[in-house]
């Protein structure tokens, strides 16, 4: 080893002990003392113990003792005084401290220091010898006062007494949380030795209930430096479960390491046990709420089995199904000796595959006599499995099937049935991984509350729907299928039923073959939805239709068809009513509230006709009146419902706008420009049922003497 007595320490940080607060104010001179007893080493640190700068380095290490008195100096290993050669005063301690080192090759022990300023204290060394380049020795010693030394010794003992006789469970660990250090307290409570604890993970071998929540705690106070006080824990023991009390800290990052988690842990079972499952209720009453709250939004079946899915997982359960029961023939009873046929319409899963493939690789599921669905159907109420042999024997028909069930990592299934007006609507299966503790009872009676809110609701969505289906099948037998033909009228219809959200409406249309050749369209639209509205339109049209066939002025039909509506109990319908004559070229027009027709000339512009609306059909007192108009030969005629041109966001008359401006760019066929305005127009599933009637009319060619 070279040592170079002109080298800079100014620039080097002082030589300190490892950080920490026990030892981080610990300060430690470096000196290096070579074979003439000088100093050839002076670090900061010793600058800053001993008070002399720079001009320490060469001089007689003498220099750093005090005049020697009674005790002045004594080995730790046997505090003898001094040898009886070492002179009168203590600067002889300089070569004694270097001969120690040269002799012994390891010294350590305590001796009277003097500081450049007179003062005198106490110091503990270390010396020991090292050797240079030119094999020749160095005596290194290390000094640190003897108060902060006491004071770590002392701080350190009351650790090592606080770790070997505290009744409460003490641990350290490192950043992977695994046991660095823990004492007997906490080795008891897990039932294992100290050392079968070190180098292990703590979320692994702790046998917590939740075993993920405990990972992001101690990830958070490791990571975050986010301490924790009082967290309670659940822990399962082959003797009962227990109840931890875990308060955690970050430990100070020492050099050269990474920081690690300090805690203590506390069993407090017979006091919290009461308090953790109080806790417990209010978070099932919470999922409860929550459940409530999101289950039935709509009268839609699978978007409500999907909310009950999405109630429970993750929150309750790691994957979840619905099942709808396919019940072959009314009535709809359960027969516990036939299988079972099921549709699975909601499925969801935080797992891993292939539990993705589990929960939504079927559509229909059969399930044999005597399986886990039998029996829970045959009781009516929920019930808890384990996935065993036995559970995939009974109750798993395909053995693929079975392979995935047991590979998708769930090891507890809980299975309640949807039950709603005394009918078994289909089933729920709730499904938990290994991580979760298993279902308890208080869980089949969540699992039982949570699933007889949610039949209700598909209940109210499968009455809904077989009704919209009713409507939806009444309106289209009432509405035209073939509309009445004419060469001198030509027709394109559509009819677009509303969205889901809403029901089957009362909107119709109709074209009608008058005497003389001429031709009818009527459009009408009653309020309301559903079965009623159905059939009072299904009553006007066919009434409209026998009306017009007398060939009456429209005004008059519309007088009529008023008397049939308010007979009807029909509150309010809108009806527009054209009667077109070909030899003429002109049409007659009457409305009763309904928007306008559009007209488009030959040469594409686009106006609205009829210019008295009327009032609406069952209003009754007003009376109707007729428009005629002029029709130019191939002009088109667009006749349509307020689904059409009102929407959210957009009044009748900027539809009507917008929907000319479609029809005055308008070059292809009929069909074509009757598509392209519903595109247009409604750009998605329109939130009202809307028609559209598009007839082009033409002149009936004249005959006769007057003819050429």
């Amino acid at each position: 080893m070279s040592v170079d007595h002109t080298e800079n320490w100014s620039a080097r940080e002082r030589l300190r002990s490892e950080p920490g607060t026990l030892l981080e104010h610990v300060s430690v001179a470096v000196i290096g003392i070579d074979d003439s007893d000088r100093i050839c080493l002076w670090g900061p640190g010793a600058q800053e113990l001993f008070g002399h700068g720079d001009g320490a380095l060469a001089q007689h290490v003498g220099l750093l003792f005090p005049a020697r008195g009674p005790g002045a100096g004594a080995d730790e290993a046997d505090a003898g005084p001094y040898p009886a050669d070492a002179g009168p005063y203590s600067a002889d301690a300089g070569p004694y401290l270097a001969d120690r080192g040269r002799t012994l090759g390891y010294w350590r022990g305590r001796l009277p220091v003097r500081h450049r300023d007179g003062t005198v204290f106490d110091c503990g060394f270390r010396a020991f010898t090292v050797v240079s380049g030119e094999d020749r020795t160095v005596v290194m010693a290390l000094a640190s006062r003897s108060t902060e030394l006491d004071r770590v010794k002392t701080n350190l003992a009351f650790l090592d007494a606080l770790f070997d006789t505290c009744p409460i469970g003490l641990v350290m660990l490192d950043q992977d949380l695994r046991y660095l250090h823990l004492n007997q307290a906490l080795a008891d409570m897990d039932g294992l030795t100290v050392e079968e604890h070190i180098g292990r993970r703590m979320p692994d071998l702790m046998a917590a209930r939740d075993t993920p929540g405990l990972e992001r705690l101690l990830r958070g106070v490791a990571e975050e430096g986010r301490p924790v006080v009082g967290h309670l824990l659940g822990v399962r023991r082959p003797e009962g479960d227990q109840v931890r009390s875990v308060s955690l800290f970050p430990l100070s990052q020492a050099v050269g390491t990474r920081p690690g988690v300090g805690g203590l842990v506390v069993d407090v079972t017979d006091r919290e046990a009461a308090l953790v499952e109080a806790a417990e209720s209010r978070e099932r009453l919470e999922l409860l709420d929550r459940a409530t709250a999101r289950i039935g939004t709509t009268l839609d079946v699978k978007v409500t089995a999907g909310e009950l899915v999405d109630a429970a997982v993750p929150d309750f359960a790691d994957a979840s199904v619905v099942e709808v029961v396919d019940w072959m023939d009314e009535p709809e009873i359960f027969d516990p000796r036939l299988p079972l046929v099921t549709h699975r319409i909601a499925s969801g899963t935080i797992l891993p595959p292939p539990a993705d493939e589990l929960v939504s690789g079927l559509e229909t599921v059969h399930y044999p006599p005597g399986s886990s669905i039998h029996r829970m159907l045959r009781t009516g109420r929920p019930i808890a499995v384990a996935v065993d042999t036995d559970f995939v024997t009974t109750t798993v028909m395909h053995q693929e099937r079975a392979r995935i069930l047991i590979d998708s990592g769930l090891t507890g299934i809980l299975i309640a049935p949807l039950i709603a007006r005394g009918t078994v609507q289909g089933l729920t299966m709730f499904g938990r991984a290994a991580d979760r503790p298993p279902f308890t009872e208080q869980d089949l009676r969540l699992a039982a509350e949570l699933s007889s809110r949610a039949a209700l609701c598909l209940d109210n969505a499968r009455l809904y729907t077989r009704v919209q289906d009713i409507a939806l099948t009444l309106q289209r037998a009432l509405l035209p299928t073939n509309l009445a033909t004419s060469p001198h009228v030509e027709v394109a219809h559509r009819y677009v039923p509303g969205s889901h959200v809403t029901l089957v409406g009362g909107d119709w249309y109709d074209a009608i073959s008058l005497p003389g050749g001429r031709v009818a369209l009527v459009v009408g639209d009653v309020m309301g939805h559903g079965v009623p509205a159905a059939a009072a339109m299904g009553r006007l049209r066919i009434t409209a239709k026998a009306l017009a066939r007398r060939g009456p002025e429209p005004s008059e039909l519309l007088t009529e068809l008023d008397a049939c509506a308010q007979e009807s109990g029909i509150e309010l319908a809108t009806c527009l009513y054209i009667d077109y004559d070909p030899g003429t070229g002109r049409a007659r027009i009457a409305r009763a509230g309904h928007p306008p027709p559009l007209v488009r000339s030959p040469d594409g512009r686009v106006e609205t006709a009829g210019d008295l609306p009327g009032v609406p059909l069952g209003v009754g007192g007003h009376p109707f009146h007729t428009t005629e108009i002029a029709l130019s030969d191939g002009a088109v005629l667009a006749l349509y419902t307020d689904g059409l041109v009102e929407s959210r966001g957009r009044g009748i008359d900027e539809g009507v706008a917008a929907a000319g401006a479609v029809l005055s760019r308008a070059t292809d066929g009929l069909e074509e420009t009757a598509d392209r305005m519903l595109s247009h127009l409604l750009g998605g599933p329109p939130g009202d049922d809307t028609v559209l009637v598009l007839a082009r009319v033409r002149h009936r060619p004249r005959t006769g003497l007057g003819a050429h």
